[in-house]
């Protein structure tokens, strides 16, 4: 292309050269035609020079012409030369750009990997089990000491993954080698990436390292002795086929002595929180603060799920008050001090602590905020909390009947049926099995079969399991009964002591007052259920609903407005302040209003029939 644009140039200066030359002759002959013309006229002589001397010129002008001819030739090879020259000049000019180029990115990428190695050492928290020594008589049996490794390797990652549930409190108090990984680790031969990587780490690193020695004692048994940064060597013993064990034993003291929390976790989930709270008891003195109020915590638990009596729960909502002193960011003692003050029938206290909770996240604090969710109703909010649950609570199913009780409460039987269908019962599980009679006794009532609801959730009462299926509850419980025709079974939940301190207990007793026809005391029972907590929208709203039934159409809106000003997310209150609305005849503001709680219950089928109503109405 180069080439081509140059003799087009070249090509144009040729034939401008010849013009230029052939106008010069042609203006030449005819000057010397003109002069001689003029001088013929005066004097033949001076005419005849004249000529000559012109012609001359001409002849000049040919050679010069000629010459040019054969220096244009040349110089158009000259540039051809120079323009093969300055292409291979840029081509060498690019590939030593190219050349620097590359070895400025290999720079750079070299010190991105000794910053990132640099980073991993100094941030690096794992705990790395080196390989352990074994005698070379157990190597014909398969035991070497990378064997032994990786078998306490295994039991160390399951008491993890048993107890991840607990890492996300843990990573928001402490930071410890169980936050990131447990691995093997073998050193290498010679010097490579990988050598340095674990040379830094070792050097500016925070692990913890595990080893140890597997011996056979002179009985024939087998002895491991298991020895880790800051904490005391032990060794376990046992016959020749006790190896598996042996480890067992060996990894689960690591793991209490390593994350002493996490170790009652669990033990907890184990079933066995007697030696949970002996542990705790154990440890607690050489504790930080931070592991102090995470063991609190549990002992706390464990405490009120051993006796649930009203005195064992009031020192679990102690403990958990210490912790917050202990550890005043650590969200899981705020969540349990105020799900547990509820099932004391202290809702409004319980309100406060969730508030504290909410202002010291900065927003909502994710699953811990449940019991807030539960509290002021709402339900979306509540059911993606459980969700998340679910999601960290990996192999429970518990949760799950929580998010079916939820859709219930959304007023979605429809979801609530395929969760509890795809989702198994752990018989031996009391929660689970308290959880699953409870939803389903929900959602039979939801559906309208009030003698099924009735029989769930007499079931989930007769596993008893209060820590699970507490008095609030039971409140629920009350009005269920009342529909199946069984008002001697209503009032005997409602007569016991604790009803009287709690908001859905009073509020189902003035629905069930109401229904019987003692309208009196039903507006009397509203009330109590208001003063039990001032700040929660239940009250509010059962009042409206039975205001509405007795035509008192003023005196509803401002007991469902007050609902909805303490629970803005529940749609059952924007309901039925619609349906009041509506019986006013103001069909606009109570679409306005069904719309609104369709944000909240989309698929609440008596909702999207009352809005289509009311626009049926505006026609």
């Amino acid at each position: 292309m180069a080439e081509g644009l140059l003799g087009g140039v070249l090509g144009e200066e040729e034939e401008k050269a010849q013009a230029e030359a052939t106008e010069a002759r042609a203006g030449a002959e005819a000057f010397a035609a003109a002069i001689a013309a003029i001088a013929s006229r005066q004097d033949p002589k001076v005419a005849d020079r004249t000529a000559e001397f012109l012609l001359e010129q001409t002849q000049l002008l040919k050679e010069q012409k000629e010459v040019l001819r054969d220096e244009h030739a040349l110089r158009v090879v000259h540039l051809r030369h120079q323009s093969h020259l300055l292409r291979g000049q840029r081509l060498g000019q690019a590939i030593r750009l190219a050349f620097q180029v590359v070895i400025a990115l290999v720079v750079i990428v070299i010190g991105i990997g000794i910053a990132v190695m640099l980073h991993d050492a100094f941030t690096s928290h794992s705990v790395v089990i080196d390989a352990f020594e074994a005698p070379a008589a157990l190597v014909t049996r398969g035991v070497t000491g990378t064997v032994v490794a990786n078998d306490v390797l295994d039991e160390l990652t399951r008491l993890q993954d048993a107890t991840h549930t607990a890492v996300t409190d843990l990573k928001r108090s402490l930071s410890n080698a169980w936050s990131n990984q447990v691995k093997v680790d073998v050193p290498e031969t010679g010097i490579s990436l990988g050598e340095i990587s674990r040379l830094l780490r070792a050097r500016f690193g925070h692990d913890v390292h595990i080893g140890g020695e597997l011996v056979e004692t002179a009985s024939g048994g087998l002895a491991l002795t298991v020895r880790g940064d800051r904490l005391d060597p032990k060794t376990f013993t046992g016959g020749a086929d006790d190896y598996q064990k042996i480890v067992v034993d060996a990894a689960q003291y690591l793991y209490a002595g390593f994350q002493p929390y996490l170790w009652t976790v669990y033990l907890r989930q184990s079933g066995r929180c007697p030696e949970a709270i002996a542990f705790v008891k154990s440890v607690y003195a050489r504790a930080d603060n931070p592991q102090r109020a995470l063991l609190l915590v549990n002992w706390a638990n464990c405490g009120r799920e051993i006796d649930p009596s009203t005195a064992s729960m009031r020192e679990a909502v102690e403990k958990y008050q210490e912790a917050i002193e202990l550890s005043p960011d650590l969200y899981l003692a705020y969540s349990n001090e105020a799900a547990l003050l509820s099932n004391l029938g202290e809702e409004e206290a319980a309100w406060r602590v969730s508030e504290v909770l909410r202002r010291i996240a900065g927003t909502r604090p994710g699953t811990y905020h449940v019991g807030l969710d539960e509290l002021t109703w709402d339900l979306p909010a509540e059911l993606e909390g459980y969700r998340g649950l679910v999601s960290t609570y990996a192999g429970r199913v518990d949760e799950n009947f929580q998010i079916a009780r939820v859709d219930v409460q959304l007023h979605d039987p429809a979801a609530a049926a395929l969760i509890l269908q795809t989702s198994p019962v752990n018989d031996q599980n009391p929660a689970d099995s308290a959880s699953a009679h409870y939803a389903r006794g929900l959602w039979a009532g939801e559906v309208g079969d009030a003698s099924q609801a009735a029989t769930e959730m007499e079931a989930a009462v007769a596993i008893q399991s209060p820590v699970t299926f507490g008095p609030i509850d039971r409140c629920q419980m009350a009005s269920i009964e009342e529909s199946a025709g069984h008002p001697d079974k209503a009032d005997a939940i409602l007569a016991n002591p604790a009803a009287t301190h709690l908001v859905d207990c009073q509020r189902s007793r003035g629905d069930i007052l109401d229904h019987r026809g003692d309208w009196t005391g039903a507006q009397q029972t509203y009330a109590a259920a208001v003063a039990l907590a001032p700040d929660l929208p239940a009250g509010y709203y059962s009042w409206g609903v039975a205001l509405t039934h007795h035509g008192d159409l003023a005196g509803a809106i401002a007991k469902l407005q007050a609902a909805n000003q303490r629970g803005p997310h529940w749609a059952d209150p924007l309901k039925a302040w619609g349906d009041v609305l509506a019986k006013q005849g103001h069909f606009k503001q109570a679409l306005a209003k069904y719309d609104e709680a369709l944000k909240y219950a989309p698929n609440w089928a008596a909702l999207a029939q009352a809005r289509a109503a009311a626009q049926q109405k505006m026609r």
